[in-house]
């Protein structure tokens, strides 16, 4: 959240050390200390709006920041493996997936495929994007949380937090969310 707070003020700091920390520290191993499954909205740019520089942060992206079998055993790579101690499941504002779901929007190719994941998390937003960005992200931190045998250990055992929020575009605030 500091790396968020420096980002709003324009206070960067993980520029400088990007470069030299990849050639460094992570041709040959990664050493995050925090995961973030997030949209794959282009305009929602993860380490930047943490501040944070290469390998800090484990990031999986997808439309609607959804939980599938993929994204938990990715979850759950970052944590039994490379140890990561807290994973943040970030919906945005002005999202295009909870947008086109919430609306029923006919689309194109594969890619209804979303409908399904993101259904149970906006149904009681009764049409409202913005309830329904934060009733999501609230329902796949959930899911998360629930549905990972590795993840529900590690946050009873090892206190790995597991905690959903969403990003505003306007502002670039993150605020947690219950």
């Amino acid at each position: 959240m500091a790396g968020n707070e420096r980002y709003i003020a324009g206070k960067l700091t993980s520029f400088s050390e990007d470069l030299q920390i990849l050639k460094e520290k992570t041709v040959s191993k990664q050493e995050p200390f925090a995961a973030v499954l997030s949209c794959a909205d282009s305009r929602v740019p993860v380490e930047i709006i943490f501040d944070q520089s290469i390998g800090h942060l484990f990031v999986g992206r997808v439309a609607g920041n959804i939980v599938t079998p993929e994204i938990i055993a990715s979850m759950e790579y970052g944590v039994a493996v490379l140890g990561i101690k807290a994973i943040l499941v970030m919906g945005h504002s002005n999202c295009g997936a909870i947008s086109a779901a919430v609306h029923g929007k006919e689309v194109p190719g594969q890619i209804s495929v979303l409908y399904q994941h993101l259904m149970p998390g906006i149904r009681d937003a009764h049409g409202d994007v913005d309830v329904a960005v934060k009733t999501n992200a609230a329902f796949q931190t959930r899911l998360l949380r629930e549905s990972s045998t590795v993840i529900a250990k590690a946050v009873n055992e090892n206190g790995v937090k597991v905690v959903g929020g969403v990003y505003d575009l306007g502002t670039g605030r993150v605020t947690l969310i219950a």
